[in-house]
């Protein structure tokens, strides 16, 4: 049955027209940041370099493809979590409006299993969409910017070659997938709750906005600072400081699962023992 209903939640997925909006949406955000960068590429790299040019004698061509994937990266602060939260609530907001929920149960179909594969669905969506974005994002610098180091800045300024540059930016993609799960799953558990689609995505994007917030904000509590849900969303950034902290990202990774497995536990939960109307 299991299989059956997963089949059922993809093929629902993919009919909504907001899916295919989503994943044109992400496409058009690449688009963006590559000619905004095209037009705007000296001031990119001013903003970086700031006052080190003039101690500084820089040779080379540093807006590459390397240092606009890593623009890329940053739509994980806010877009591209949204696009998600939109499109994963209405994996259960959509048929709460056209009562669909009800022709469903209907059947000899379990509650458990419906809810948890909407879940598994969910995951396994935000994890394809998180590739889609790496990959484009791969394609398209690298075609139209070509190879090259790369350039940040976090803290300080640091400077890593090509190959270096490619790796660390492929495991802030895998890195990214985490915070980018927990909150395609938060904006499914609040659809449980709220059950209106509208309801469903001022809430989710309160939340995400109020989750970026906290994340600058220092709690005073060494536990909350370190392992609070949302100052764990800045884990793929540890890539891009000189010596990577591994330890730590696999820590916030774990955390970040423990949080991904408690919003499903609730979810589900709340969706059994609730009554569909």
């Amino acid at each position: 049955m299991m299989r059956s209903l997963l089949w059922a939640e993809t093929y629902k997925l993919f009919k909504q027209e907001r899916t295919w909006y989503a994943v044109v949406a992400i496409f058009i955000i690449e688009v963006i940041v590559l000619i905004g960068a095209y037009y705007q590429g000296s001031n990119i790299i001013d903003i970086l370099l700031d006052n080190l040019k003039e101690s500084f004698y820089f040779e080379g061509e540093l807006l590459n493809g390397n240092l606009l994937i890593y623009l890329i990266l940053n739509s994980m602060w806010f877009n591209f979590p949204l696009i998600l939260m939109i499109v994963i609530s209405g994996l259960l907001t959509t048929e709460y409006k056209d009562n669909t929920l009800q022709a469903i149960l209907l059947q000899p179909v379990s509650k458990r299993k419906l809810i948890q594969a909407k879940y598994i669905i969910a995951t396994l969506f935000t994890v394809a969409m998180v590739l889609f974005l790496c990959v484009s994002a791969f394609a398209l610098s690298y075609l139209f910017f070509g190879f090259g180091d790369l350039v940040v800045y976090l803290d300080e300024l640091n400077f890593f070659t090509h190959q270096e540059a490619r790796n660390r930016l492929i495991s802030a993609f895998i890195a990214g997938m985490f915070p980018m799960v927990f909150y395609s799953l938060s904006s499914l558990t609040i659809a449980v709750f709220l059950k209106d689609t509208l309801k469903t995505w001022i809430v989710s994007v309160l939340f995400l906005i109020i989750s970026n917030v906290l994340l600058k904000f220092d709690f005073k509590v060494s536990v909350l600072n370190r392992f609070f849900f949302a100052k764990l969303n800045d884990t793929w950034q540890y890539f891009f400081l000189y010596e990577i902290p591994h330890l730590k990202i696999w820590v916030n990774c774990l955390v970040l699962s423990l949080y991904i497995a408690a919003l499903s536990f609730i979810g589900i939960r709340t969706f059994i023992k609730n009554d569909i109307g």
